[in-house]
């Protein structure tokens, strides 16, 4: 039973990096909006992947992946989750670094197997015991990792939660608050959180709600605010992958041995793969459950190997497969694990069954909107002067370089005891924080006293 309290108060929120994108921003005549859905500039990017997106529905892309070329920080991986949030608010979404695949412990076969199964989900109906409501308050209790003291987690949230009838401030656990955290749930959305398993699910925005942020007009759908108590039984439509399936049926058939030996082994048999896609199939005939390709995307594929590129192409001729979005910032180079050299070291026959979009740098005005975007993700408070500051340092040096100096700023604003950031903050930060071209002068202005 999932741990939910009902209680008092706590601290800070914590947003991660694209919980604001909720789709492609795309019109009703399948034109990209300047600035929708948390994406700002890329139309053609945009309108490319719209494409793909329709494609997907009417089941075209069958042997076909996607590839994301750009050159760094120009929004591919954004553009990835807007494929994956267009397709649907339950569709799976797995992230995986290329070099992820590179294990002392899993065969890279079996670590690609995982991620294709965990990028394709079971939408599964039933009665559950929910809380239901709009969130009229939020807070994130953010908390040292016990893994690493250098990172922040989301520890415990408080959310107060609201119908028609009545209001509800419930207190939830780490994995509850880990995934508010990650879905960017803020005032005005109407979720439920399953009382049993502790899933939340987004529904969408609140019709009038007053309160919500409102920097981007397209920033979902709009639903009815829920009627009736909060705590209510509910007919439920939950999402599960294969992968959570087949971690569920392993740890069922352990043996009193190898609970002992704390399960080291995380490589899962064939046996229960079979069991769990033929308990699918068997729910799927019954009509209590469908299926639902999801989207793997893997960032830096450039580099991936020349066996995993093989692995690669033959998963996307299965007949099960989920949607494959592949993403470089490589122009030509070598293909790993051979002495080849071809256009983003992949090899020419996966290159040609992809379709490749490509992102282009941001303009400055664009550059200034996704600072605002990503300021008031932040809870960050920035004065017109500041933000054009920030502006022409993202021009002059980088975007991420000026979404980076965002919280710092605002430690030094608070160190001066001012809630807003001003231009001075920043340029402070800037000091203190160096920028690429700013490190590579040093390194050669020093160059005698480094190591070699």
């Amino acid at each position: 039973m999932a741990e939910i309290k009902e209680i008092r108060r706590v601290e800070t929120e914590r947003a991660s990096i694209h919980s604001h994108i909720t789709g492609l921003g795309i019109d009703e005549s399948g034109k990209p909006k300047p600035k929708a859905d948390g994406l700002v500039g890329q139309l053609e990017a945009r309108e490319a992947a719209w494409i793909v997106v329709q494609l997907i529905r009417q089941g075209k892309m069958a042997g076909k992946g996607i590839l994301l070329v750009g050159p760094p920080g120009t929004g591919k991986t954004a553009l990835a989750v807007g494929i994956a949030k267009e397709l649907g608010e339950d569709t799976p979404f797995n992230t995986l670094n290329a070099s992820e695949i590179y294990s002392v412990d899993i065969k890279k076969t079996e670590v690609l197997t995982q991620a294709l199964r965990k990028s394709i989900g079971v939408r599964v109906r039933q009665r559950r015991m929910v809380y239901e409501g709009v969130v009229k308050e939020i807070r994130v209790k953010i908390a040292r990792s016990k893994v690493n003291p250098y990172v922040q987690i989301p520890r415990e949230v408080e959310i107060k939660l609201g119908t028609t009838e009545e209001e509800r401030t419930l207190t939830a656990g780490e994995s509850i608050a880990e995934q508010i955290n990650k879905m960017g749930i803020r005032k005005g959305d109407v979720i439920w959180i399953d009382a049993e398993t502790g899933n939340v699910v987004k529904m969408g925005k609140a019709k009038g709600f007053e309160g919500a942020k409102t920097y981007d007009i397209e920033a979902g759908k709009l639903v009815d605010i829920p009627s009736g108590p909060v705590k209510k039984e509910k007919e439920l439509t939950n999402t599960f992958t294969l992968y959570d399936l087949d971690m569920t049926l392993a740890a069922q058939s352990l043996s009193i041995t190898a609970i002992f030996s704390l399960w080291s082994e995380r490589e899962i048999s064939q046996d229960v793969r079979k069991q769990v896609d033929a308990y699918v199939k068997d729910m799927i005939s019954k009509g209590s459950a469908e299926l639902i390709p999801g989207v793997l995307f893997i960032d830096d594929a450039h580099m991936l190997d020349i066996e995993t590129f093989s692995f690669l192409t033959k998963a996307l001729e299965a007949e099960l497969a989920p949607i494959l979005v592949l993403a470089t910032n490589r122009g030509t180079t070598r293909i790993r694990g051979t002495d080849v050299e071809s256009p983003h070291g992949m090899p020419l026959d996966l290159l040609d069954r992809l379709l490749i979009i490509t992102t282009r740098p941001y303009t400055k005005e664009e550059s200034k909107d996704i600072i605002a975007i990503r300021a008031e993700e932040l809870d960050i408070e920035l004065e017109p002067m500041a933000l054009d500051e920030l502006t022409n340092m993202a021009s002059e040096e980088s975007l991420r370089y000026a979404i980076q100096l965002l919280e710092p700023s605002q430690v030094l604003a608070r160190k001066a005891g001012r809630a807003v950031v001003k231009a001075d903050d920043v340029k402070e930060a800037s000091k203190l924080f160096s920028d690429v071209k700013r490190s590579v002068k040093y390194v050669k202005d020093y160059e005698n006293l480094f190591l070699k």
